[in-house]
């Protein structure tokens, strides 16, 4: 079953430093992890609900399977997306694994 790595960013200190190395630098990291299908990202403008908005930034990387993520992860592509995600998500950060069903 496909899985999808969900990333939800923050609202980081410093906005413009933030989405200028996002996309710089760990985009590109992400890019070359092993057997990554697809890779989506993009800034949250609007909580149509009215409610609060807490994040500013989402991911979406798309897997075959649970232990094709693991294993791209566990590679030293995986590895430097990984370190680098550590230094520049802010506070808050979460990070999700969904099962894609349609």
């Amino acid at each position: 079953m496909t899985v999808k790595l969900v990333v939800l960013y923050t609202h980081p200190d410093d906005p413009a430093s933030f989405d200028e190395h996002y996309t710089a630098v760990h985009a590109p990291l992400v890019d070359k992890l092993p057997g990554l299908q697809r890779f989506e990202t993009g800034t949250l403008t609007l909580a149509l609900d009215g409610g609060e908005l807490p994040y500013c930034r989402i991911a979406e990387l798309y897997f075959a399977d649970r232990t094709a993520m693991d294993a791209a992860f566990g590679s030293p592509e995986g590895e430097a997306t990984a370190a680098d995600y550590g230094k520049i998500a802010p506070p808050g950060s979460r990070m999700f694994v969904e099962e894609v069903s349609g």
